[in-house]
């Protein structure tokens, strides 16, 4: 399909359509299960995200500046749905632990299923259109993230909120039972918050946990905006001065938009994170510790680690790891850890770990370069070639096609509860962390999710 065939037909429209149609009939079981995960690996990365600084600072605003008891704040308790859905936003985006979309270098859930929940809470919806809203908002989101990838990225957008504000506004149309033309006109609005700038890779920002907590609470409010009467663009996304236009230079693939809408669904591919880290880096962490696995690999034996990837992921070859997001965000950074250590876990980003010398040893022996070939295979791939140099003993050499955690080489719900737990049980204790779990693989009521994170701590 040409763009000008998509915009014949209305690419807004039809999302727009098909949105509103979802809400009218239960999902495929495939589907309902894939957004049951979504919803555990969301609240994982959310409780524990809680935890730390820039979420503690953005409740503390939304305590202040949105009041209420519609929905529930992690780890907080009550405030309005759009403070809901900004503080639990910026929470799940505070650790890099939220899911991802490869073909969309996106995190969709965590930009998405905050404002979900959070009206879901306050209209008392029945746990089958909740459940619809989630897995609508997280694939309009993937959808319009993919469409536009690399070219959004290449000049400088973040595409989890640039994306992400529209999902949200497609997941509250439905819990707010929006007709096709009403869709449309949120999701024209949501065009009008769509921002976020990559500039926070250059300096260690914290602004990028902000835009998954902004996105949602701009989509929550597109939708309920355009439940009240007001209109948006209905092309906003096609139009010549839509949303592809001005953050694409209309590079966009009209078929990743809209083929198989419905059919094939992408939110049924999203990867789970096993590391916190940029998800661009984890080829290397697989390939680095599989490594580490197999052979005796003493760290101070390394004389020099050469990392051959995709020109995307060899662009977080930074090293500057004085900032938590510094080291999430590097490459070299990652790989010393993991070698040191033999995993990469939360510890291994404490300020204390990013400058202990024998990682910054290993950080300056870390080369990394693009390579033609894996280049190619990007995104349908995320490839990496890890070679390990040694003193005094052969190399070892490893490429990872499929990071850990990708639909091809996933975690599986086993291993997705055992993320739950090793994030949530220190937080929320290991009782409460259990009834959360059970409540969300269930799904039939929202009480428990709302009264099991209401608070942070309990019993072990």
């Amino acid at each position: 399909m040409t763009a000008q065939a998509a915009d014949a037909k209305g690419a807004t429209w039809e999302i727009a359509r098909w949105t509103a149609s979802v809400a009218d009939g239960p999902l495929p079981p495939d589907v309902a299960h894939a957004a049951r995960r979504l919803m555990v690996d969301y609240l994982a990365a959310a409780v524990v995200g809680a935890t730390f600084p820039v979420a503690a600072t953005v409740r503390r605003h939304v305590l202040d500046a949105y009041p209420g008891v519609q929905a529930t704040i992690v780890g907080e308790g009550p405030a309005t749905a759009a403070g809901a859905a900004l503080a639990n936003g910026t929470a799940a985006h505070a650790l890099e632990l939220d899911d991802g979309y490869t073909p969309g270098a996106s995190h969709p859930s965590s930009s998405t299923l905050p404002a979900v929940l959070a009206l879901a809470e306050q209209e008392r919806s029945e746990p089958a259109r909740t459940l619809a809203a989630v897995a609508v908002a997280v694939e309009v989101a993937c959808r319009v993230a993919a469409a536009a990838h690399p070219a959004t990225w290449r000049r400088g957008f973040h595409n989890t909120p640039l994306a992400g504000v529209f999902g949200a506004a497609a997941g509250c149309s439905v819990l707010l039972r929006l007709p096709p033309a009403d869709v449309a006109s949120a999701l024209g609005l949501a065009g009008s918050h769509a921002g976020g700038l990559s500039e926070f890779l250059l300096h260690g920002s914290p602004v990028k946990r902000l835009h998954a907590g902004m996105a949602a609470r701009d989509g929550l409010l597109c939708a309920l905006l355009a439940a009240e009467g007001l209109d948006g663009p209905p092309t906003v996304l096609e139009g010549p001065e839509g949303y592809f236009a001005a953050f694409a230079q209309n590079e966009w693939d009209p078929d990743v938009l809209l083929g198989g809408l419905g059919e094939r669904w992408a939110m049924r591919r999203t990867s789970v994170k096993p590391y916190p880290c940029c998800r661009h880096v984890h080829g290397a962490v697989d390939a680095v510790l599989k490594l580490r696995a197999e052979h005796v690999l003493p760290p101070d034996t390394v004389t020099a680690v050469e990392v051959e990837t995709y020109s995307v992921a060899a662009h977080y070859d930074g090293t500057d790891v004085g900032t938590l997001l510094g080291a999430q965000m590097s490459m070299p950074y990652a790989v010393a850890a993991a070698l040191c250590d033999g995993e990469l876990g939360l510890a291994q980003f404490s300020a204390e770990r990013r400058a202990a010398p024998d990682v910054t040893r290993l950080m300056a022996a870390v080369q990394v370069r693009a390579d033609e070939e894996l280049d190619v295979r990007y995104p349908a791939q995320r490839p990496t070639a890890v070679r390990i140099r040694r003193d005094g003993s052969p190399d070892l050499h490893l490429r990872v096609d499929q990071p850990y955690g990708e639909p091809s080489n996933p975690l599986d719900d086993d291993a997705l509860d055992a993320k739950f737990r090793a994030l949530c049980g220190p937080v929320l204790g290991q009782a409460r962390s259990e009834e959360v779990l059970r409540a969300a693989w269930a799904f039939t009521d929202l009480a428990p999710l709302t009264h099991g994170l209401g608070s942070l701590g309990g019993p072990a």
